[in-house]
């Protein structure tokens, strides 16, 4: 409730802005037009306020979900391909780490499993900000990589597949049941690449959910205590999450509501050779500078593809791969 309030109230004062601003706009309009130059320069940067102050509410338009202001919780894994899929997840999880600091989102990452000899084999990370989650859903999928590979002797492209996947956290006016009898808690010394954080104790902490098979590691803290919280507030959200899908599909069995294809589907294709393209096949957008996409430029991907969501277009209309 004081999540919606604080919402309402937020478009209600950039609407009210945006309408001082218009009344101000046609007052100096006519002073301009009379031919005062001070009031030519101040109708512009009127003008300027006024477009800046229509892209937030398109924005808050955009990001309008139930969740969308919530953190977010956000797991890497490698397809299958052993070590080539193992580095390219980590070269997705160095894309969304720059992403967040360009944003001045807080990381935590909650766990990191390295692969055999190069990448990860899942790294899960808690991004904390407000519409974190909004932003952050856009990038659920599978996501395609093809590229003359660095551990093929020769030479030859290689094509590999790593998902993404996104949920939000839940706050604490949302209750999931977890009964004692149906979790298992183990405890292990956490570790991390290069030797990172490793502890004499064992402080990390894996969380198995019978009854849905979930498993949610969290090592990031030195406190087991911690890390259980944190890796609880991880499985509630998946749970949640598995429930919502659930539902949505059975409403869709009996042609009520329709389920948008989400994880499971290749989103984007990140092309480094024959040719250099980043290309996000729900939306069309494509750019021929995929290194500064993979050093986190991704905004125009996730913006377009809010935008084409917000219309009920994206999604629907999947461009071809070239």
């Amino acid at each position: 409730m004081l999540r919606e309030r604080s919402t309402l109230q937020s478009k209600l004062e950039h609407f009210e802005k945006l309408q001082k601003a218009i009344a101000d706009v046609g007052d100096y309009f006519e002073m301009a037009d009379e031919g005062d130059e001070e009031a030519a320069a101040e109708l512009m940067s009127l003008l300027d306020d006024c477009e800046k102050r229509v892209g937030e509410l398109e924005m808050q338009q955009m990001l309008a979900g139930e969740y969308d202001r919530s953190n977010a919780i956000v797991e890497i894994r490698p397809g299958a391909g052993g070590t080539e899929s193992q580095d390219w997840a980590e070269m997705l999880l160095r894309m969304y780490l720059r992403w967040a600091e360009r944003h001045d989102f807080e990381v935590k990452l909650t766990e990191y499993q390295p692969g055999e000899g190069a990448g990860i084999k899942v790294a899960s990370l808690l991004v904390e900000g407000e519409y974190a989650y909004g932003f952050m859903r856009a990038e659920a999928g599978i996501h395609r990589l093809v590229r003359i590979s660095p551990f093929d002797n020769a030479g030859r492209r290689h094509t590999s597949f790593a998902s993404v996947i996104v949920w939000p956290e839940l706050d604490d006016t949302i209750e999931v049941e977890i009964r004692d009898e149906d979790l298992r808690v183990d405890t292990f010394r956490a570790g991390g690449a290069g030797g990172q954080h490793i502890n004499k104790t064992d402080s990390a902490v894996r969380l198995t959910h019978h009854p849905t098979g979930l498993v949610v590691s969290c090592q990031n803290e030195r406190s087991q205590h911690k890390n259980k919280a944190l890796a609880m507030k991880i499985l509630k959200a998946r749970i949640y999450e598995l429930e919502r899908i659930k539902q949505e599909q059975k409403m869709a069995e009996l042609g009520t509501t329709k389920v948008e294809a989400g994880f499971g589907s290749q989103i984007r294709s990140y092309v480094l050779a024959p040719y250099r393209m980043v290309k996000d096949l729900r939306t069309g957008v494509e750019t021929g500078n995929p290194d500064a996409v993979l050093d986190g430029d991704i905004d125009r991907f996730i913006i377009e593809y809010l935008m084409q969501s917000s219309q009920g277009t994206a999604a629907s209309r999947p461009a071809p791969l070239r």
